[in-house]
């Protein structure tokens, strides 16, 4: 095995998607500190590529895409030509364990079986680490150690991100409703009745964020956005406070230390939460764990009231510091 402070060629496999993807990249920091004169390389699908765009710690981004047979193929090829000393999987899957393989690497690093979504995933794995940690941030930096990883960075390097569509000129409050699967999301009128508070007790609009091409709610006193991940990034930078669930776009509002709320219900905070101390979750007292997507809105969820989530943010709003130990 390799030891921290020698040469190596390393693959990170964290295909998607954009919260898994942010909460790996302190994990492949650390592994490209720890081995001076390394090369890494991440393999990602193409719509998250701009997540890694500029990372100092990343000298190659290998797009992995399966919409064609003929790309598929340029992707083995590319794999198997590079010669990697080890891949890290942080991401656990039959899919993302076949794509460290193919690489053909000396040695794969991977979760334990009990800790994987896809059990026959550790299969794959040379080396397979059981990690005690609770968040998975920390949980993706346990995985960099067992590979040598001995120099833990907690930085979140992400790009600057561009201009896309409309934005406010002053101050705003941004948030992505659809965002998350069905059961995770807040319910429309809650936004309705948000975006009506923060104008008339704060002056402030709430915009709303979504894909090119997505179908937002129409809500009544809020701005609709339409942006890529780059203009995603840039309206958080600019953000004055972020309402998020949980959600890629929360993970980047975290990651980017950026002030605001965090309204949970189904999946736990303490695992799936932002990461850091900048924003302030919720959730209901009497909600239940759990990880099954559902088609509609948990019933926590709703428990979450407006008035709740409109003081939280007027606190936020209200103190405008950056947050204790935030590296971006």
């Amino acid at each position: 095995m390799f030891t921290a402070g020698k040469p190596a060629k390393i693959l990170v496999v964290r295909l998607g998607a954009m919260g898994d993807i942010i909460h790996a990249l302190p994990a492949a920091a650390s592994l490209k500190h720890s081995y001076p004169g390394s090369h890494l390389t991440w393999i990602v699908e193409p719509k998250w590529a701009p997540l890694l765009a500029g990372n100092p710690f990343v000298d190659r981004i290998a797009l992995f895409s399966r919409e064609r047979l003929r790309s598929l193929l340029a992707s083995w090829r590319s794999l198997r030509a590079a010669r990697y000393d080890f891949a890290v999987d942080f991401q656990g899957l039959v899919k993302s364990a076949l794509v460290a393989s193919a690489a053909r690497p000396e040695r794969i690093f991977g979760f334990h079986h009990t800790q994987v979504r896809e059990r026959a995933a550790a299969l794959f794995y040379s080396n397979k680490t059981l990690s005690h940690a609770v968040h998975v941030v920390d949980k993706n930096l346990d995985l960099a150690r067992s590979a040598g990883a001995a120099n833990i960075l907690r930085t979140f390097p992400l790009p600057a991100g561009c201009p896309e569509g409309d934005l406010p000129a002053g101050d705003f409050v941004l948030a992505s409703p659809t965002a998350g699967w069905r059961a995770k999301q807040w319910p429309a009128d809650a936004y309705r009745l948000l975006a009506l508070h923060l104008r008339r007790e704060l002056s402030i609009p709430l915009v709303l964020n979504a894909p090119p091409g997505a179908v937002l709610p129409e809500i009544e006193g809020a701005l609709p956005h339409f942006s890529g991940l780059p203009g995603l990034i840039f309206a958080t930078r600019r953000a004055a406070a972020v309402l998020g669930v949980d959600s890629g776009p929360l993970h980047l509002a975290a990651a980017l230390c950026r002030p605001g709320v965090a309204i949970f219900g189904p999946t736990d905070p303490a695992r799936n939460g932002p990461y850091g101390e900048s924003l302030k979750v919720l959730r209901s007292p009497t909600a239940q764990t759990t990880y099954k997507r559902g088609d509609a809105i948990d019933e926590s969820m709703r428990q979450v009231t407006p008035g709740e989530v409109f003081e939280a943010l007027r606190a936020v709003l209200g103190e405008r510091r950056p947050a204790a130990g935030c590296v971006v």
